[in-house]
C-alpha cells in the first residue's frame, strides 16, 4: 500500500482521537463513559456544559486554526516554490493582528464579542485585496514576496507603536495576550462567525491544486501547458488570505505550524503540492490540538499561550527538518 493512501485516513482518525482526548482533559479529567454520554446528550447538566460549551469548542477552534494555517502554508509553498513560505510571509497574519490590536487599543473590543474577530477578518481581507491587486499587476513571484514582507514589517511596526502608546496596563495586557495566540474560552458562536471565511479559503485553495502541481515544472512549462499564472497567483493568495484571516480572528497570531506541517507531509505525497493540501491541513490541526492539550496539562502558575507552545514545538522541528534536507542533499 502506498504511503499517501493511508496518510489522509490515518490523520483523520488521529484528529478525531485528539479532539476527543481534548474533551477528556482539563482541570478536572472526565471519564470516557461520561464524555460519551455527554456527547450523546445523556450526561449530567454539568458534563453537558463542560463538553459542549467549554472543551469541544476549544478543541475544534484549535483544529480549525491549525488546518487553516497548514493548508495555506502548503499552497503558498507550492505557489512560491519556497520552502520558507507560510501565511505570515505575505503579511496577512500581521495585518489581521494589527486590525485586532487597533480595536483593543481604542477599546472597541469591549463593545461586543464580535468586534475583535470582525476587525481581524477586515484586516486580513484588506491585506488580501492589496496582494491580489499586486498579483494582477506583477508577473514576478519575488516581487509578490517582497510586498508581503514589507506589509508584514509595517503591520509589526504599527502594532509595536500601539503597544508602546497603550493608554493603560489593561489594554497593553489585552494586546500582548492577543499577539501570543490562544483558543481559551472560544465558543461555537465565534467559530460560526469565522467558519464561512475558513470554508471559502479551503475551497479556493483546493480549486487551485492542479495549478500548484503544474508549477512544480516551472512557470514557463506550466504556462506552456495552459496554466494562467495570473489567476493562479490571485486565487492562491485570496484563498490563503481568507483562511489565515479567519484563523487569526479565532485565535490570534500563531506561527510555525504553517511551515512545519507541509514539510512533514511532503515526502509521503511524492512532493506534489496538490496532494499535500488536505494532509497538511489535518496534520497542522492535529499539532495544534495536541499543543492545546499540552497548554492545559503543563503545571505552570499561569496558563501558557497556544502561540508560545506552538512556536516552542515548531521552531526546533523546523530546524531539524532543515538539517535533514541539508544532509540528504550532502
Amino acid at each position: 500500500m502506498k504511503a499517501h493512501s493511508w496518510l489522509t485516513p490515518g490523520l483523520v482518525i488521529a484528529c478525531l482521537a485528539a479532539i476527543f482526548a481534548a474533551c477528556l482533559i482539563g482541570s478536572t479529567p472526565m471519564p470516557v463513559d461520561r464524555a460519551f454520554a455527554a456527547f450523546l446528550g445523556n450526561g449530567s447538566p454539568g458534563d453537558l456544559l463542560v463538553i459542549w460549551s467549554i472543551r469541544l469548542p476549544r478543541a475544534l477552534a484549535a483544529f480549525l486554526v491549525g488546518a487553516a494555517l497548514g493548508v495555506s502554508g502548503a499552497a503558498l509553498q507550492g505557489l512560491l516554490r519556497n520552502p520558507l513560505a507560510e501565511p505570515g510571509v505575505l503579511g496577512v497574519s500581521a495585518s489581521a493582528a494589527l486590525a485586532a490590536t487597533f480595536s483593543l487599543y481604542y477599546g472597541l473590543a469591549a463593545l461586543s464579542i464580535w468586534v475583535l474577530p470582525i476587525a481581524a477578518i477586515i484586516g486580513a481581507l484588506a491585506a488580501t485585496a492589496l496582494l491580489a491587486l499586486a498579483a494582477i499587476r506583477t508577473q514576478s513571484v519575488v516581487t509578490l514576496i517582497l510586498i508581503g514582507v514589507g506589509l508584514s514589517s509595517f503591520a509589526g511596526a504599527a502594532m509595536s507603536l500601539l503597544m508602546n502608546l497603550a493608554p493603560n496596563p489593561f489594554s497593553l495586557s489585552d494586546m500582548i495576550n492577543w499577539m501570543l495566540g490562544s483558543v481559551t474560552n472560544r465558543s461555537f458562536a465565534e467559530i460560526g462567525l469565522t467558519f464561512p471565511f475558513l470554508i471559502a479559503g479551503f475551497a479556493i485553495l483546493f480549486a487551485t491544486r492542479r495549478g500548484l502541481s503544474a508549477l512544480t515544472l516551472g512557470e514557463e512549462a506550466a504556462s506552456g501547458i495552459g496554466l494562467n499564472l495570473r489567476n493562479q497567483r490571485i486565487f492562491t493568495v485570496l484563498g490563503a488570505g481568507l483562511a489565515t484571516g479567519a484563523s487569526v480572528a479565532l485565535a490570534g497570531a500563531i506561527g510555525f505550524v504553517g511551515i512545519v506541517a507541509p514539510h512533514l507531509v511532503r515526502p509521503f505525497v511524492g512532493h506534489d503540492p496538490a496532494r499535500s493540501l488536505v494532509p497538511s491541513a489535518l496534520l497542522a490541526g492535529l499539532i495544534l490540538v495536541l499543543a492545546d492539550i499540552g497548554v492545559r496539562v503543563l503545571p505552570t502558575e499561569s496558563e501558557l499561550k497556544l502561540g508560545v507552545v506552538a512556536a516552542l514545538i515548531g521552531a526546533p522541528a523546523f530546524i531539524w527538518i532543515a538539517m535533514q534536507r541539508r544532509t540528504i542533499r550532502g
